[in-house]
């Protein structure tokens, strides 16, 4: 079915169009479930292949929507997600090798064990079948949930926002021709030819055909797709990450550590937005974090507290740059140059303020204290939880995992960054010799 006509159809067709997706992919799904390690490698291989040969025509695709952003006033933080420079293209050829190389999980078999009537039982790894995405801006996503749900047998219905509809296309192309020249089914990876709003709606509801939801974007996408998916979601809401600075924090990695988390992307799930730090030591540590954090961007704003007012406000270096913080910013992920600072009395104090007002993503201590940061990592409610290393780093990427289709903050199932596992579930094997129950 061409673009121009999915473009303009109206919501029986697209029914129709996505029930055929659909069907597509559970067939596809089976045969992905029993290829074996080395033809899943072959297709990630060839794709990284057909990639590199269209680069040109890749990153031309790419200026056509980042044109078309900008024409449509996209702010900077979506720019950021949906640009394809040659660094974010080199990433995504190394992402598919990284994937090719990890370990498959499919077929492990674990826990076994003999039961008292004498059968042997285990576990064994399966995929979990059809994965349907949803996400926004970041065309890189593409690849790296196609190759995660290759690697882990799974197909995957991709739909990627419309700011970066030729961006996908392209990559859906390339990512087709990898798939014939390895003998998988060309339906394994499907990247929807409409930005059709209603296509999303179908997909979320499809539970004949789609054994997962991940959806991958704003929160006001992610509230939607929970609140009307009939589909099992693996998801975060935001990544409203904090950075607590501890009384006993070496002084260095407190303030590089907070640079980095701040100001290394804006558009990012881990990014720091909050930074908390001990009164016992904002006095001599506050300014000098705030100063180098204003050294490595200058539009910064600093939305402080009352306490931290009185330790910036009177600094030449940070004037025009700090002002009042809101009840409303200790909640916000601002996803932009805007930081929020609170003083704060010890570690309680700090665990309790995350635990209330953090989203469950990513969270730090600063602290050369074991003990504090023993407690620091148990109490602290989030996904991820980290000691002396910048936020940045809760990624599945820098996690080990070759990629990740998203993060998940829910408690079920998947935790975190999402990788190859996180794509798989266990079903429960029995070897008997002839046992009957009594």
């Amino acid at each position: 079915m061409a673009k121009e006509t999915l473009m303009t159809t109206s919501i029986t067709d697209i029914t129709a169009y996505m029930q055929q997706v659909g069907q597509q992919a559970r067939e596809a799904s089976r045969l992905l479930a029993a290829a074996n390690t080395g033809t899943k490698n072959a297709a990630l291989m060839a794709i990284h292949e057909v990639l590199l040969a269209a680069k040109d025509t890749i990153l031309a695709a790419n200026k056509i929507d980042m044109d078309n952003g900008q024409k449509n006033d996209l702010d900077a933080a979506l720019l950021d997600r949906l640009e394809l420079n040659d660094d974010r293209f080199n990433g995504m050829l190394q992402g598919l090798k990284d994937v090719a190389a990890l370990p498959d999980p499919i077929g492990e078999v674990s826990d076994m064990t003999f039961r008292p009537s004498g059968i042997q039982l285990g576990k064994m790894r399966v995929p979990l079948g059809v994965v349907g995405m949803i996400y926004e801006s970041r065309p890189n996503v593409t690849l790296e949930a196609a190759s995660l749900a290759l690697k882990s047998g799974n197909a995957i219905i991709l739909r990627g926002g419309s700011e970066a509809f030729e961006s996908n296309q392209a990559l859906a192309k390339c990512v087709l021709e990898g798939l014939q020249k390895a003998g998988l089914p060309e339906h394994g990876v499907q990247v929807l030819q409409t930005t059709d709003r209603a296509a999303v709606g179908e997909l979320i509801t499809m539970t004949d055909y789609v054994d997962v939801i991940v959806p991958r974007g704003g929160k006001g996408l992610i509230e939607r797709i929970s609140r009307d998916a009939k589909v099992p979601v693996i998801k975060h809401l935001d990544g409203n990450c904090h950075t607590y600075i501890d009384a006993d924090a070496d002084p260095e990695i407190a303030i590089k550590v907070s640079v980095n988390a701040k100001t290394h992307r804006y558009g990012t799930c881990n990014t720091m937005e909050t930074l908390l730090v001990d009164s016992a030591v904002a006095e001599q540590l506050l300014p000098k974090i705030a100063e180098a954090i204003i050294a490595a961007d200058d539009q910064m704003q600093l939305r402080v507290d009352a306490t931290a007012k009185t330790l910036l406000q009177d600094n030449a270096k940070l004037a025009g740059h700090v002002s009042d913080a809101t009840d409303a910013d200790w909640d916000t992920e601002y996803l932009a140059p805007i930081l929020a600072i609170k003083v704060i009395d010890g570690l309680d104090a700090a665990i309790a303020h995350i635990n209330k007002h953090g989203s469950h993503h990513t969270d730090v201590i600063i602290t050369n204290n074991y003990t504090k940061s023993q407690r620091f990592i148990r109490e602290v409610d989030s996904s991820s939880v980290m000691i002396n290393a910048s936020s940045r780093f809760a990624d599945g990427f820098e996690y080990g995992l070759g990629a990740e289709i998203g993060i998940s903050t829910d408690k079920i199932h998947a935790r975190g960054p999402v990788g190859l596992n996180g794509l798989t579930s266990q079903k429960w094997i029995v070897y008997g010799h002839g046992e009957v129950r009594g």
